[in-house]
């Protein structure tokens, strides 16, 4: 499967925001990608607003115009993460926050799919921003790791922080995912520190392919974040990526890899901690 990430640097205006996504998907169509995922905060990059935004009446606007750029591309869309007003239970969030939800569009236009963000970021970075208290904003899911088939592969789901749990991707791999994603928003501070390490160890240690998509450069007076949107196969090469500006990245992955590097070190199977 031919697969796409879109690089952006998103606002805190949605529109906008969605008129460059509209553009990147696009593009990414035309150069024959079937899936196509675009970052965490990709619609709206501003925790002070998510509240307000999954409230309004554009939040329903909104789905609809990702479900129609889905259907026109045919292809499938993640949209890496978007404020949800609604847990998945249909109850409301409480203490005005929201759920941060990676949601998956199939090319009928169709929410295939979605995941709730586990790990939020309440730490301390060393840069303009300084501090990141995620929880005051946002409500964690539940501990259920997705996978979700698009076409014939397993896609597992994450989102940003979570990168930092390995338990959690091989939770994914137990659920037989073969390509997981890590759309992200990360700090340019920890990005530079630990974002390709990251990434790299959760693709060889779980013998699947990792593409995490970022966003990138400067959002505000105080953020910054790393973009370097990146694949890595099994076996960990970097099969592609982006620097420091907005773009899409398409790569090539090809399943056999995962079975190739599975069989010659059954690592999975050699396991004695579950």
């Amino acid at each position: 499967m031919k697969i796409a990430a879109v690089q952006l640097t998103s606002k805190d205006d949605w529109q906008i925001n969605f008129a460059e996504i509209a553009a990147q998907v696009k593009n990414a169509a035309l150069k024959g990608a079937k899936l196509v995922v675009v970052p965490e905060n990709a619609l709206l990059f501003a925790g002070a607003k998510m509240r307000a935004l999954a409230e309004s009446e554009d939040q329903a606007i909104l789905m609809d115009k990702l479900s129609c750029l889905a259907k026109a591309h045919d292809v499938y869309l993640v949209v890496g993460s978007h404020p949800s007003l609604l847990r998945q239970d249909g109850s409301e969030v409480g203490q005005g926050r929201v759920r941060q939800s990676c949601l998956v569009f199939a090319a009928t236009g169709e929410l295939k799919a979605r995941y709730d963000k586990i790990h939020l970021f309440d730490v301390l970075v060393a840069d303009k921003n300084g501090q990141y208290m995620e929880s005051k904003v946002i409500e964690p899911g539940e501990l259920e790791p997705v996978v979700v088939d698009i076409e014939g592969v397993k896609l597992g789901l994450s989102i940003c922080y979570d990168v930092r749990f390995p338990e959690m991707y091989r939770k994914l791999a137990d659920l037989g995912a073969e390509l997981v994603i890590v759309p992200a928003a990360f700090t340019y501070r920890t990005g530079e520190a630990h974002w390709h390490t990251l990434l790299k160890c959760r693709a060889i240690e779980n013998q699947f392919f990792v593409m995490g998509v970022n966003q990138c450069g400067q959002h505000s007076s105080s953020r910054e974040t790393f973009g370097h949107t990146v694949c890595y196969s099994p076996w960990g090469d970097n099969l592609g990526q982006l620097e420091h500006e907005p773009g899409v990245l398409v790569v090539d992955i090809d399943l056999e890899h995962n079975k190739v590097c599975q069989a010659s070190m059954p690592v999975l199977t050699h396991r004695r901690f579950s």
